[in-house]
């Protein structure tokens, strides 16, 4: 059974969007992310709910929405408190948790209430881990794209190296899911269809 059409998701995402903009920004980046894990599940089959890792990845960055300023600039300084947005916005709308988590739960590879006291992150000090293999699926998906300017995908070296400055373990934890999971085929996923 689907839980929202792509029609929905779609509303949904133009209901936050302050922007054009930011619409085809985030809801392409879903969109990439959905098609990444797609990828990975038809190369290794698991046993999970392929629905529902289709809308956390359809609906994990819409708290971004809620980081633009009226003049459409992006706060890139409070971008960690995105997932705790989306959260709030999916909740508000009457999603069950095991929805809402996709958005507080995919940041990097996990944060640790140890991670957010550390860094001083702007979040309430508490454990942003994927529990479940639909939310490690979309959180691991996430890492191959990004929505830098301009849009792009990411090689598995690549975020490893990006990760590292976090620590040895953040890299231990990506490697983990890469074995898991596998890699995906960029080339592949880059031409939809």
């Amino acid at each position: 059974m689907r839980l929202l059409s792509d029609e929905d998701v779609r509303a949904l995402h133009a209901k936050y969007a302050p922007t054009q903009e930011a619409f085809d920004l985030v809801h392409s980046h879903c969109e990439t992310v959905w098609r990444i894990a797609e990828h990975l599940l038809a190369r290794r089959p698991l046993d999970v709910d392929a629905e529902l890792v289709r809308v956390g990845c359809l609906l994990h960055d819409i708290g971004v929405y809620r980081l633009y300023d009226a003049d459409g600039a992006l706060d890139h300084a409070g971008y960690i408190r995105h997932g705790i947005l989306g959260h709030e916005i999916l909740a508000d709308e009457g999603f069950p948790e095991a929805v809402c988590r996709f958005c507080s739960h995919h940041t990097g590879v996990g944060l640790t209430r140890e991670d957010v006291r550390r860094q001083g992150l702007p979040l309430p000090v508490a454990d942003y881990l994927a529990e479940t293999v639909e939310e490690e699926l979309v959180m691991y998906a996430d890492k191959f794209h990004s929505k830098s300017d301009p849009p792009r995908f990411v090689s598995a070296g690549e975020f490893a190296r990006h990760v590292r400055r976090y620590g040895d373990d953040k890299v231990t934890a990506f490697e983990e899911m890469s074995g898991r999971f596998g890699l995906p085929d960029l080339a592949a996923v880059r031409a939809p269809g």
